[in-house]
């Protein structure tokens, strides 16, 4: 359908848009309308003449808390110098001080204009710095001047949106309980475009220990920060990671606050990190050090950080095992086509390091020859296990009943069309399985080509659930940098999943009115809702043959079973599913995952003040 080009008609199918489907039908049809223009822009330039503005917040209904933002500045470029001033001029939250350190600046111009700036505002002080002592000591000076009870960390050369402290401020009384909290941010360039956004999940500490998420913009209290020591001289270039780091170490995740919003824009000119870490190489190794020392102050004795080859600015952690480790229960359900459980038992019991492990194959009414003497002859093995399942197919109920028979400490789901191509990939996921505040742990699987099957699950993505990165090469890097780093995750496919048995036992299994589809899902969900957090690592990878056994969902009969499926995964689990915390509003439920939402799903809101549920996540959740 054409643009109309009569005024009162494209009136009239605005209204009907409105009145029919309410703001998110008419912010469809305006995106509609914007598209079949022909527009040129990137995708991020249209979302921001869509939706950029922030949330306008009535700032007269805010509590007056001052905020503090701690600038430290170093022979800043003129023009990139006072657009960061400005950007903090412009706020329409009144309630800040802007506490600037200069560190000995040499350019004569830094003076004239931070001087010109104090003179114009009372709200900005700024000490001068007899001697460089680079960032970290720099940001010291300046967090020395705060008055604040709260304060906000700014680069030199980069830009606040008019709104962000507003809504930070605004973030801070809905939930009371925040002790420090980050927004999402993007990148800015010489010529004040922005691009390349990073809409972040909620609080996620595996992905924190690979790469700095919290970053920009991110707002403390400042008793807190005061009470680690500030800022850590030796870490500059990460010196924000590293405070952050210490920081978490006192506080409860609830206390941890994350807001939807870009309000921070990151400047990306030749020299500035925005552009990589290789830009300033020295903020790797300081990273790499600021993560290695949160854990050896977590006393997490064994645990190793390690570089991630080609990725500045990302690590690898890897957890200890025990020197006796404990059996692990591989349970595979299988019927006929023998030639793919073959695949999946010969290629565990060829490559895998891992010591101690039982293979327990569920036969589930296999009638070829050539199935029933593979299983008499494989059940000779001193690993493997052949139990007979004579029921109806059901994933769940053969699941359960083989867990059931096992003796494992922990279980690891498997599917019969499962290729291992790595020795260490029980290793890996059992480490984090070990952890104890950890569920279930997923693993990164490929199709046959060497393509992206499974990198974790993503909830409420076309209704359900999806795996994002599907189809993608190996070695995708993914929404900055997520497909290479292990972090929490919704939920993870059973097809390879690893769990303490006695935490499946606690949540009753898979859930058997799933028989085929979202089981997995539906599992994981109710393993967070008993307090784990589920985990996904990219170095544990397996070849998927995906649906290889009971091939694709094409029959009028399957089609209706997995319609139901869908209908009781959303009647069980309603709105969380659209606000998975791995995931972020501003993202799309209705095409691939980590594309753009358009319109972004709205903030739920929050009527009272002192509620202990957070402003930015559904009242369910």
């Amino acid at each position: 359908m054409e643009v109309s080009h009569n005024p009162n008609g494209v009136w009239r199918e605005a209204w009907s848009h409105l009145r029919q489907g309410g703001v998110s039908a008419f912010a469809s049809w305006l995106h509609g309308c914007y598209m079949r223009l022909g527009a040129p822009t990137p995708a991020y330039e249209r979302w921001l003449d869509l939706y950029g503005p922030a949330t306008k917040v009535e700032t007269d209904t805010l509590h007056p808390r001052l905020i503090s933002i701690l600038v430290p500045t170093y022979n800043t470029p003129d023009v990139w110098l006072r657009q960061c001033l400005d950007s903090v001029l412009a706020q329409t939250y009144p309630h800040w001080e802007l506490c600037i350190a200069d560190d000995a600046s040499t350019e004569p111009h830094v003076r004239r204009i931070l001087q010109q700036y104090v003179d114009h505002d009372a709200r900005i002080r700024i000490t001068w710095r007899a001697s460089n002592g680079h960032i970290s000591a720099a940001s010291n000076s300046a967090l020395a001047m705060a008055r604040g009870e709260y304060i906000a960390l700014l680069d030199h050369d980069d830009e606040l949106h008019p709104e962000a402290l507003a809504v930070m401020a605004e973030a801070f009384q809905l939930n009371q309980h925040w002790r420090m909290a980050y927004s999402d941010e993007d990148k800015i360039d010489a010529k004040g475009q922005r691009y390349d956004p990073y809409f972040k999940p909620d609080w996620n500490p595996d992905l924190f220990c690979g790469q700095n998420c919290i970053n920009h913009l991110s707002v403390y209290e400042r008793a807190l920060v005061n009470a680690v020591g500030g800022f850590r001289e030796g870490l500059e270039g990460s010196q924000d990671w590293d405070l952050a780091l210490r920081c978490i170490e006192r506080l409860h995740r609830e206390q941890i606050g994350h807001v939807p919003e870009v309000l921070y824009h990151w400047r990306a000119v030749q020299g500035s990190t925005a552009q990589g870490v290789g830009q300033k190489s020295y903020a790797h190794s300081a990273g790499l050090r600021a993560v290695r020392e949160h854990l050896e102050r977590m006393a997490r004795t064994g645990t190793a950080v390690t570089e991630i080859d080609g990725k500045l600015g990302m690590f690898r952690v890897r957890h200890p095992l025990p020197n006796v480790v404990p059996l692990v229960s591989i349970v595979i359900p299988t019927r006929d086509r023998v030639e793919l459980l073959r695949q999946c038992v010969d290629s565990i019991l060829a490559l895998t390091s891992y010591a101690n492990y039982e293979i327990v194959i569920v036969d589930n009414q296999s009638s070829e020859a050539a199935t029933l003497d593979y299983l008499d002859e494989v059940a000779t093995n001193p690993r493997v296990r052949v139990l007979q399942h004579a029921e109806r197919f059901n994933y769940s109920r053969i699941n359960n009943v083989a867990v059931a028979s096992c003796s494992g400490d922990l279980v690891c789901l498997m599917n019969n069309d499962i290729e291992v191509i790595t020795p260490d990939w029980l290793e890996e996921m059992v480490s984090h399985a070990l952890r104890p505040h950890v569920g279930a742990v997923g693993a990164m699987l490929y199709y046959p080509n060497g393509t992206i099957q499974h990198a974790g699950v993503i909830t409420g993505v076309g209704g359900a659930a999806a795996h994002p990165y599907c189809g993608m090469p190996k070695g995708y890097i993914g929404q900055m940098g997520r497909a290479c780093l292990t972090q929490e995750m919704s939920a993870v496919t059973a097809a390879c999943l690893v769990v303490r048995r006695d935490v499946y036992l606690e949540v009753g299994g898979l859930d058997e009115s799933f028989a085929v589809a979202f089981n997995d899902v539906d599992f994981c969900l109710r393993v967070r809702e008993r307090g784990y957090y589920n985990i996904w690592t990219p170095f544990s990878e397996l070849i998927h043959h995906e649906s290889a056994t009971r091939g694709p969902e094409d029959t009028p009969e399957k089609r209706e079973r997995f319609a139901r499926e869908v209908e009781l995964l959303r009647r069980r689990w309603g709105r969380q599913l659209d606000y998975d915390p791995a995931y972020n509003r501003n993202l799309t439920l209705t095409a691939e995952p980590f594309a753009l939402s358009f319109p972004p799903r709205p903030l739920p809101v929050v009527q009272a003040e002192t509620s202990e549920t957070p402003r930015w996540l559904p009242a369910t959740a």
